[in-house]
Parts: structure tokens; C-alpha cells; sequence
């Protein structure tokens, strides 16, 4: 199966994304089709050797529509300006242009008419309102004139909705407002050019070119403000692309030169000099620098490289000069990686988002009918009440009042908007979110599993502890003896105690006769001592109280004697990440239940979840039992999310409701999880869970005025308040409130642009 993700050309509305899926998941190799109204693009799985991307365009490109794949030969440039809409955003911008350039003929014209209208109708209803000096032959001529120009030419979107409505039997929100404006046209015409019809029926004299007019400028300029505010949906993308170096400093034979980072190659030694940004991802071999990592982590701390180092490219070079080896170029440096993420996040749908979808698919022809039917309701039950005149007029009001009115737009961008900026708020945090369905699970999530070590802990040995058991010596001495011979050894723990004395700036001594006892210790001279650093012996553990106390803290002890006296005992740990206890603190107010998940022993676990604040402890767990753990949690009526470092856990990760994945500078899991917090910084998940219940509730909130519109609206366009207090929603009433509710779904969810994370 191939999977690609294309952009979709002519798609503007919940119903084109309806249309576009049922066509094409229809065509046999098809898998699954999931079309996004709001970033304009559809992801494809389907069978190379049956059918391809030509194949599916023949088939909807009749009905208006196109999958474009994006060029794969962009420059940086041009893709730093890409919005992960359909368009980059010149077009997107000139798109916006053509379409103000109609906005400042139609819209001045539709003021005037609406002022118009409005007079008419206050000077049927007040008596002191005197009644327009306009006589109505010479209204109803230049309407018709005014009509015919915004009909056929700011309309021809409407027009050609009708006509595929015709040929194909697809209806979008294009086709409703299409059949309404042209209804409300084709009759004013007729009752202006042919008045012996409307005598013969006893038509009144009054015609609807001024809600043609209205209506079609009302969704004209609707749809400007919507486009316009969809193109700041994309800033986040537009953001991370910006971040990227358009150039690279190379040296080639014993010469500088700059090229463009496209052709930077894997292996190409890159000069970086302070203020500059670090072009691809590399390892440093020459030279020392402080890096802003912010883009990376969201840290303002800039980070210290040394030679060895992994630095990013995007981050800045805040000090030194450095040189280092190009590891990972174009698609595979970690910003590529970040991007490719949060554009796929941007595109997926969330579950709630299927309801929405499911009303959109049969929204179009079930409207169509109820117009309909109402048509006939006034013509057949009204007409004896009030006559076939007033019938017919309000019949064809409240005809076209309801296909305006019943734009299924808001219903289709309330659910993805709001997706699309919350994933790119989460991007600005250092919070990568995978799919939206993660954000919406994470929304509900009342018991979090954390891994140990790496996740809750820094992942690594570092000396706790110094004890004296002699007063012959110091700290420093104590510390000074062991790291002089624990350098000559391969240990783990060796390198913790070596890295302490550097810390301390402590001088290490000359080592003669070095031994490694393979599982025990390491032996030595010292001048004319004999040292031996080694694990503890059961008699140790018997005679040396402060021994036992650091084992039942869970930590790692190893005894220094000098001439076969103990003089002393230094304590290693993996210790408590500084941002831990404040984090569990935060998710505990949130009211979500922590749970350490670790292979390690039960009192080392204790120790660190006591330190930590962590409800409960599960010990002492093989990885491959850990996903049993996390299904049992689930049995218990929990949603579970499990946090890891996403390899070792995946199979834990994959188990849980959410997995979040712990990561730092290049080494991203974003495939283990459904969110990767940058940096492997916990603090970020208490910033996660309020993003995706604020975005949640956002969603929630443009699903109830999206729906809210039309289940009010709808009723009262056919006439339902008629009987009891004679009123029909004009049409061009309608048109604001159509206009208003895609507008009001897409402002409120660019709030979330706006929202502080803590």
C-alpha cells in the first residue's frame, strides 16, 4: 500500500471534502481517503498497481477538484514560505486579492440595497418613516441591471455549483446558495420582463434582486474573512519553516565556502561562527560554543557544546567558534522531522470530528429537500389562508432563506481549525503532537504511568553522597583517591565519580599497578599506598550503619580503603530530574493520578517516587511486562497515558490510551508515541494536558455554534414563527448569519494562538 498526503485544489467547504471522499474511496485500490477542509489536504492510502493519482484526479476533477502533489524539488526558500495549506501563501495571498478586488464592487453595491430594503420594510411597519422616493420601475430596473452583474460574475462559483449539481448529482455549499440566488433572480426577471405573468397570477409588484445582490456579497465577503483567517491557521508551519538556514559555511579544500544548505552534503565539515544559525544536524569536531536550543526544547537557557557534542540544525550559535560533521541533511534533520509531524497532526482528524462528518455527508441533500418541501408546504397549505400571491412570495423567501442559512461550513471547520492551531501551539511549547486523535485522548486522561529512568530522572549515576569514616581524611581527599584510580576503569559508575572530582576541580594522582577485579572493584598505588575501590561485602553491610541506610535509599555505594583500612564511602544515584516534583505537583492539581512504572528494585523506586510526590509505585517490572501493567490500569475504568522514553517502553506506549515519548536534542521518538515532549522536559506535561483540554473545549464550543445556526435558523427561514407572529427570516439576514457562523467558528479557534501554557 502507498500512503501520500496531496493537496486538494477547488476544495472550500465540509461538503467538497464529503464529496471528494465518497468519489474517491469509491474507485477500487482505494484504502482510505481523509480529506481536511481546513488545511486543504487529503491523506491517501491505496494500491500503487491498481490505481494512481491520475486515476483518481479523472474522477473529480470534472466535479471541480485536483490533488496536487507538493514539488520535491522546493528550494528553502520557496518551502519557507509554504503554509501546509494548498497554496503557498503568495497564492494564498493573491487568491485573497482577486477575491477583494470583487469584495470592493459587490460589497459597497449590497450596503446600499440592504440600507434600501431596510427603509422599504420600516416604511411598511412605522408610519413615520416616510417611504422611499424611488419609483418602483426605475428600483426594479436598475436591481435587475446590478442583479445580473453580481449574479453571473461576482456568483460564478454559485452558478458553477448548479451546473455540476445538474450534471453530477453533487451538492455543496456552493450548489445551496447557487439554487437560492438563482431562484430568487430567475423569479424578479420574469416579474420585471414579463409583468403580464405576474398580473395573470396577481403576483405583487416586489422583486428579490435586492437579496441576490446582499446574499451573494454577505458570502462573498464571508468567505474572504474566512480564507483570510484560515491563512493564520498555518503561521505555525510558516514559523518552523522560517527557523531553517538558507546557507551553510563549508570547508572544501582548505578553503571557506558558502553554499546553499540544499546542497550540503552528509560528511561536509561546517564552520559556524558566533550569532549564526547552525544550518543541518552534526557533531561537533573542533572548538567549544554556548547554543540557544529554544526552538528545539522551548528552554531559554542556552546549552554548552563541547567536541562529540550533537548540535541541531536551527538553533543558534550564541558564542565560540565551531566546526562539525554534517550527520543528517534535507528531510532527516530534526526541524524537517518537527515539521513533517505537526503538518501531518494538522491533517488528522480527531474522533469527535466524526460526528461532524457524518452530519456533513447528508447535510446538502437533506436541506435541499426540506427547501423544497417548504415551497410546497406554502403553496399547498398557505395558499388557501393567505392567497396564492403571498403564498407563492413567501414560499420562495423562506425557499432561499434556508438553502443560505444551511451552510454546513462552520459544522466542517469547527473540529480541524481548532486542531490545527492547538497542534501548532504545542509545536511553539516544544509539545509535538502526532494526530489529533492523541490531543483529544489526552483531553480525558486521569492517570498518568511514568518510566524512571530518563523520564522522571536524569537517566544516569551521579554521586549523591560522600561519607567519612575516617578523620584522618576530607571529602575532597576521599573523592580525589577514588576518581585517580576509577579513571584507568571502563565502569559506568566510574565515570560518575571521575566526573564529580572534574566538577570540584580536584587534582588526580599519578596510578601505578592498576587492577580491574571483574564484578568487585579496582586496585592501585598511590605513592606508596595501596587503594581499593569495591562494592560492598556482607560484613560491610553489617558493621557500617551509614551503609545501610544509603542501601535502603536505593542507592549504589562502593567502599574506598587506603592499606585495608575503610576510610570512607561515596553514594551514587540516578537523581530526581529538578523539574520533577514541580511537574507531579501540577498534574496532581489537574486531578490526574501518577504512577511509576520501573524495572528497578523496590527501594531505590520508593526512595525517588517519595522524593518526587508520585502516588504509586509498581517495581521491579521486566519492559515486556509493562504494557500488562498499563492494560490492567485500563481494566479499572482509567484512561491511561504512559510516559517513556520511547524505545525500551514502546510496547507500553503503544498499550496506553497516550503515549508520550521523553526526548532530547536529536534523538526524537515520534514514532513510539502519540506526543514527544522536546528536550525531555516533564514540566511540559502539565502544558500538554491543558492545550488539549483547552482545545478540546474549543472544538466543543464551534461544534455548538455551528450547530446552534442552522437548528435555529433552519426552522424559522420555513416559516415557523409565520402563524404566530407573521415574521419569515429574510434571506439576506440569513446570509449574515451563515457569513457570521464560519467566521465566529475560525476566530474563536484562533484564541487558542493567544492561550499562556503553564
Amino acid at each position: 500500500m502507498t500512503k501520500k498526503t496531496l493537496q486538494v485544489k477547488g476544495m472550500h467547504c465540509a461538503s467538497c471534502a464529503t464529496i471528494i471522499t465518497q468519489k474517491v474511496s469509491k474507485l477500487e485500490g482505494v484504502k482510505s481517503v481523509n480529506v481536511n477542509v481546513a488545511t486543504e489536504k487529503a491523506q491517501l492510502e491505496f494500491d500503487h498497481q491498481a490505481i494512481d493519482v491520475n486515476k483518481m484526479n479523472a474522477e473529480i476533477k470534472k466535479l471541480g477538484y485536483e490533488f496536487v502533489a507538493e514539488s520535491m524539488n522546493m528550494s528553502p526558500e520557496d518551502h519557507s514560505k509554504h503554509l501546509g495549506l494548498n497554496q503557498t501563501k503568495n497564492e494564498k495571498i493573491q487568491e485573497l486579492s482577486r477575491m477583494k478586488n470583487k469584495i470592493l464592487f459587490v460589497m459597497p453595491v449590497a450596503l446600499v440595497v440592504f440600507v434600501l430594503m431596510l427603509w422599504d420594510i420600516a416604511s411598511k411597519t412605522l408610519l413615520f418613516v416616510p417611504k422611499l422616493p424611488i419609483p418602483m420601475e426605475i428600483f426594479n430596473a436598475v436591481g435587475m441591471v446590478l442583479a445580473t452583474v453580481v449574479m453571473f460574475w461576482i456568483g460564478q462559483p454559485f452558478l458553477q455549483g448548479v451546473v455540476r449539481f445538474i450534471k453530477y448529482r453533487v451538492a455543496n455549499m456552493d450548489t445551496l446558495i447557487g439554487i437560492g440566488t438563482l431562484a430568487a433572480y430567475s423569479y424578479s426577471v420574469i416579474i420585471t420582463l414579463l409583468p403580464q405573468v405576474r398580473e395573470t397570477l396577481s403576483l405583487p409588484e416586489y422583486t428579490y434582486f435586492d437579496v441576490t445582490i446582499v446574499v451573494i456579497g454577505f458570502v462573498i465577503f464571508g468567505k474572504y474573512l474566512e480564507a483570510r483567517s484560515k491563512l493564520r491557521t498555518g503561521e505555525a508551519i510558516e514559523k518552523l519553516m522560517g527557523l531553517q538556514a538558507k546557507t551553510a559555511l563549508i570547508f572544501r579544500n582548505g578553503n571557506e565556502v558558502e553554499i546553499p544548505v540544499s546542497e550540503v552534503k552528509i560528511g561536509d565539515i561546517i564552520i559556524v561562527k558566533p550569532g549564526t544559525k547552525i544550518p543541518v544536524d552534526g557533531r561537533i569536531v573542533e572548538g567549544t560554543s554556548s547554543i540557544d536550543e529554544s526552538m528545539i526544547t522551548g528552554e531559554p537557557i542556552p546549552v554548552d557544546k563541547k567536541i562529540g557534542d550533537l548540535v541541531v540544525g536551527a538553533t543558534i550559535n550564541k558564542q565560540g567558534n565551531i566546526r562539525f560533521s554534517a550527520t543528517k541533511i534535507g528531510s532527516d534533520t530534526v526541524l524537517s522531522q518537527i515539521i513533517k509531524m505537526v503538518e501531518e497532526a494538522q491533517g488528522s482528524k480527531a474522533p469527535i470530528q466524526a460526528m461532524a462528518d457524518k452530519i456533513s455527508a447528508i447535510f446538502v441533500p437533506v436541506v435541499l429537500g426540506i427547501a423544497g418541501l417548504t415551497l410546497i408546504t406554502w403553496l399547498t397549505v398557505g395558499a388557501p389562508a393567505i392567497g396564492f400571491s403571498a403564498a407563492l412570495s413567501y414560499g420562495i423567501l423562506s425557499f432561499v432563506g434556508i438553502l443560505v442559512i444551511a451552510c454546513p461550513c462552520a459544522l466542517g471547520l469547527a473540529t480541524p481549525t481548532a486542531i490545527i492551531v492547538g497542534v501548532g501551539k504545542g509545536a511553539e511549547y516544544g509539545i509535538l503532537i502526532k494526530n489529533a486523535e492523541a490531543l483529544e485522548k489526552l483531553s480525558k486522561v486521569d492517570t498518568i504511568v511514568f518510566d524512571k529512568t530518563g523520564t522522571i530522572t536524569n537517566g544516569k549515576p551521579e554521586v549523591t553522597d560522600i561519607i567519612v569514616l575516617d578523620s584522618a581524611w576530607n571529602e575532597s581527599q576521599i573523592l580525589s583517591l577514588a576518581a585517580s584510580i576509577e579513571k584507568l576503569s571502563e565502569h559506568p559508575l566510574a565515570e560518575s565519580i571521575v566526573l564529580k572530582a572534574s566538577e570540584q576541580k580536584l587534582a588526580l594522582e599519578k596510578v601505578d599497578d592498576f587492577v580491574a577485579l571483574e564484578g568487585v572493584g579496582v586496585k592501585g598505588t598511590i605513592g606508596s599506598k595501596n587503594i581499593y575501590v569495591h562494592k560492598p561485602s556482607s560484613n560491610n553491610t553489617s558493621t557500617i550503619s551509614q551503609l545501610k541506610t544509603l542501601q535502603e535509599q536505593g542507592k549504589t555505594v562502593v567502599v574506598i580503603e587506603v592499606e585495608s583500612k575503610i576510610i570512607g564511602l561515596i553514594a551514587l544515584s540516578d537523581t530526581l530530574k529538578s523539574e520533577a516534583k514541580e511537574a507531579i505537583a501540577k498534574l496532581h492539581k489537574r486531578g490526574i493520578k501518577v504512577v511509576m512504572l520501573t524495572g528497578d528494585n523496590h527501594l531505590a523506586a520508593q526512595y525517588i517516587a517519595t522524593q518526587a510526590g508520585i502516588d504509586t509505585v509498581i517495581a521491579e517490572v521486566m519492559p515486556a511486562e509493562k504494557a500488562g501493567k498499563i492494560k490492567a490500569l485500563q481494566a479499572e475504568g482509567r484512561v491511561v497515558a504512559m510516559a517513556g522514553d520511547g524505545i525500551n517502553d514502546a510496547p507500553a506506549l503503544v498499550q496506553a490510551d497516550v503515549g508520550i515519548a521523553m526526548a532530547t536534542g536529536t534523538d526524537i521518538a515520534i514514532e513510539s508515541a502519540g506526543i514527544t515532549l522536546l528536550g525531555g522536559d516533564i514540566s511540559k506535561l502539565s502544558q500538554a494536558f491543558e492545550l488539549s483540554r483547552a482545545t478540546m473545549r474549543t472544538v466543543k464550543q464551534n461544534l455548538f455554534w455551528a450547530f446552534i445556526y442552522n437548528v435555529v435558523g433552519i426552522p424559522i427561514a420555513a416559516g415557523l414563527l409565520f402563524p404566530i407572529w407573521g415574521i419569515v427570516l429574510n434571506p439576506i439576514f440569513a446570509g449574515l448569519a451563515m457569513a457570521g457562523s464560519s467566521v465566529s467558528v475560525v476566530t474563536n479557534s484562533l484564541r487558542l494562538k493567544t492561550k499562556k501554557l503553564k
